[in-house]
Parts: structure tokens; sequence; C-alpha cells
């Protein structure tokens, strides 16, 4: 049985609850999420409490499916509120990023430049031009976006050059030596 499922979810001022039979809209200063919830589960929405359970409580896929509604529901309203951000660094010699508008352009080593179109919901501002901030509102999009910008030249483990989050550890590998005669 989920435990997780029967922790209530905070919603703090300023977050609005709107449930429509197994329809939830959360709307929020940093934008408006939507979920369809799963038919096993029924969320409850009083005293400025959200409140996830299976519809029959004997049934243990109910039970997973309210932990993982619970789960989602709590992303959303975080996000809703403060947001979600994933920081990025860039390490090689003449690799730089820059943020226009809805583009990012990036110079990863490659005779092109790569220019990103960032998604609707997401933002992207460069402190530096070997630093990267994605931010929004869905946790899922701007963990996508990131991973999508990691993808352009993930770290290899040799020097360790390439595009990483800013908490990741590279493990570095030697290079291969030759016996002598």
């Amino acid at each position: 049985m989920s435990r997780i499922a029967k922790a209530p979810i905070h919603v703090p001022t300023g977050v609005s609850v709107e449930i429509n039979g197994q329809s939830v809209q959360i709307k929020g200063s940093r934008g408006l999420l939507g979920w369809d919830v799963h038919p096993l589960v029924t969320v409850i929405f009083q005293e400025g409490n959200l409140k996830v359970a299976p519809v029959d409580e004997t049934n243990k896929e109910g039970w997973a499916q309210a932990g993982t509604t619970r789960a989602l529901l709590n992303n959303m309203v975080i996000g809703c509120s403060s947001g979600f951000e994933r920081r990025m660094t860039l390490i090689g010699v003449g690799y730089r990023a820059q943020a226009q508008g809805k583009t990012l352009n990036l110079s990863l080593g490659y005779s092109h430049p790569i220019n990103y179109q960032v998604p609707e919901g997401i933002s992207i501002v460069t402190p530096s031009q070997t630093e990267i901030l994605v931010s929004g509102a869905d946790k899922q999009q701007v963990g996508q976006v990131a991973s999508e910008i990691r993808a352009f030249r993930p770290p290899e483990p040799y020097k360790g050059k390439g595009v990483r989050y800013a908490n990741e550890l590279v493990l570095r590998k030697e290079t291969k030596k030759t016996k002598k005669k």
C-alpha cells in the first residue's frame, strides 16, 4: 500500500485548484498546469489541502495510482507556485552558449553552430558563456529540455568535455597505455 498517497498536499496562497470530474487544473503565479487523473483515483480539495485516495481501498493498483497521482499533483503545485530549474555547465575550449529570445545558440566544437528553439512554457537564461539555466513550471518539461540540450554534446569520460548538469559527476577514464619491451 502506498504511504505517499496518504499525505495531503498543502496548497499555498496564490495557487488555485479546480477539479472537474477526473480533470485537475492548478493555476499559480508561474503558470497553469492541468492533468487528467486515473479513473481508479479520486482527488478532493478542502481546507487548502489536496487529498488523494483510491476509489476502492482494497485494490493494490488503486493505491499505486494514488501514490503516482499525489506525486504528480505535488509537482504541479510546486511548479505553479515557485517553479523548477536545471543548471547546466559547458566544459571545453571554445564551448559557448547564448540565449537570444526564444533561441539558444550553442557553439560546441562542431563545424556549425547549434540553434535550439526553446519550447513554450520554458525560459532559458545564460548567466555566463559557459552556464545555462533552464526554468519553468512543468518539472517534466524542464527535465526534457535540459536533456535535449545535454544530448548535443554529452560529457565524454576521457577529458570530461561536454554539456553537463551542474551537480553531475562524470567518471573519468585513464587512457590506454602501451607496454615497453
